[in-house]
């Protein structure tokens, strides 16, 4: 698509400088190199570049540097990046965003990019009444809470981690790498509740026991007393000089709320990422689908490549229509995945389910098919078995007759079926990278898995491939593949 002649490029404001409005930037910078159809505005309240923030846990744990988990910014001329600066109005009718330094941004397209902060409960001195973190309480969304909780953490000390989702288990195998002696408290009745059933999470669970992590589940907390601990529903108190709060967040929604846009919990797009007002756009956890997406990476980068192409005029008629995310604990010497449909009844007529269960190795398996199709699953301690049936997930292929042994990783026989025009199965889910791509790299010179991060972004997101990559990266090193002529 060309630009009409004498045309001046549409301007486009973008709030938030996250991993997803960095993503978007990304992108349009790649359809439009010479910002010749739309110049890019890029506004960020935090001081310093676009990061990963799912890889913050690996900061705590002392596996990143800041500087390592930083994010490309577009140089090009079409993309503007201005950091330290907060939108604080919307004028839809003018069509402009004020800034926090007095400035104005006059803008055709409006994309909302502005993530989601955390949740505190409402703990009895957990939160001061401005709403900022109590004494010796602190979030783990940004840099900042990184840099707060490192400066609170003394190895030997105790740290309480108020939530047991995949962030705070995170942050809790982090802290143990830092020495610190970690309790976790998950209100629900067990730890990842949204992620993976009760036998599963009773298995991790004692993997963390055996971390050095006490694990409180079916808990409510009551009470932060600073410098004693977490006083809990039962009288027990917790001891901690830290409160790690990891317990839900809340979508950055209140600039379009005052705007008259409709919102939610989010801010409500359609299949187009489009508001209520046709020229406001909305991506990541700020955003609300009806085919959900909020919380994880993998689907806010899918919107940000997926609008790129609509506001540039590369696919004006793109659209977005949920997803599947899988989830990958990254914890270090766990290695759980999970994904669709692990909740429901076993006995449901619809389903065939397959668990096997190995309490004594740490380790556990539930398979989910409908229709001879994998529509569910939770690996914990089965790698090889997880990038297998992941695939098989991705792709929409049968699944073997042998069930037991595919979730074991033991060699099964493919059933026979007709795979001409299925998609090809990925290796890295955030950035939607095929071993065909990284292949291709290999065979360009990227021979390393930073050199491949760079060609094709696998293992930039949330870093569950990163094994898989390894691996993958080996078998070509010790193979006789022929350079491209």
């Amino acid at each position: 698509m060309s630009t009409v002649q004498g045309a001046s490029p549409r301007q486009i404001v973008v709030v938030g400088n996250g991993m997803v409005g960095a993503r978007f930037a990304e992108e349009v910078a790649r359809l439009d190199p010479q910002g010749q159809r739309v110049h890019l505005t890029v506004v960020g309240t935090e001081p310093h570049p676009a990061y990963n923030r799912v890889l913050l846990s690996g900061v705590v744990a002392g596996d990143y540097t800041p500087e390592q988990i930083r994010l490309p910014v577009p140089e090009t001329p079409g993309v503007t990046v201005r950091t330290g600066l907060t939108a604080t109005a919307l004028d839809t009718e003018q069509r402009t965003v004020t800034l926090d330094d007095g400035s104005h941004l006059p803008y055709d397209e409006l994309v909302m990019a502005t993530g989601a902060r955390a949740s505190f409960p409402p703990v009895r001195g957990v939160s001061a009444e401005d709403g900022r973190p109590g004494e010796g309480v602190t979030a783990l969304r940004d840099l900042a809470d990184c840099d707060r909780l490192l400066s609170l953490v003394r190895p030997g000390a105790p740290v309480v981690v108020l939530g047991g989702g995949v962030l705070g288990l995170e942050a809790a195998r982090g802290l143990t790498g830092r020495g610190a002696r970690v309790s976790v408290v998950e209100s629900s009745p067990w730890i990842m509740r949204r992620q993976i059933d009760k036998p599963a999470a009773k298995i991790l669970g004692r993997l963390y026991e055996d971390l050095g992590v006490s694990v409180h589940s079916w808990r409510v907390a009551s009470r932060w007393v600073p410098g004693t601990g977490l006083e809990m529903d039962d009288g027990r108190v917790l001891p901690g000089d830290v409160l790690v709060v990891t317990a839900g967040v809340r979508g950055n929604i209140e600039l379009v709320k005052d705007a008259g846009i409709d919102v939610e919990h989010g801010i409500l797009v359609d299949d187009f990422l489009s508001t209520s007002d046709p020229r406001v756009h909305a991506i990541g956890d700020c955003a609300q689908h009806p085919g959900g997406g909020a919380g994880l990476v993998q689907p806010g980068w899918e919107q940000a490549a997926v609008l790129a192409r609509r506001l540039t005029g590369a696919a004006p008629q793109a659209r977005y229509n949920g997803s599947s995310p899988v989830t990958r604990l990254k914890a270090e010497g766990i290695e759980l995945t999970s994904f669709g449909r692990v909740h429901e009844d076993d006995d449901a007529p619809d389903l065939e389910t397959v668990s096997v269960s190995d309490p004594h190795g740490g380790r556990y398996a539930k398979l989910v098919v409908s229709q001879d199709k994998v529509v569910g699953a939770v690996l914990l301690g089965f790698p090889d078995a997880a990038a297998t049936v992941s695939q098989l997930h991705d792709t929409g292929a049968s699944v073997p007759a042998d069930r037991l042994a595919l979730i074991q990783g033991l060699p099964t026989a493919a059933p026979e079926q007709d795979t001409a025009g299925a998609p090809e199965a990925l290796v890295c889910r955030c950035n939607a990278v095929t071993r065909t791509d990284i292949e291709q790299a290999w065979l360009d010179g990227a021979r390393d898995r930073d050199a491949i991060a760079s060609t094709t972004r696998a293992t930039t997101g949330c870093g569950g491939c990163v094994r898989d990559v390894n691996a993958l990266l080996a078998g070509l090193d010790s193979s006789d593949a022929a350079p491209v002529s």
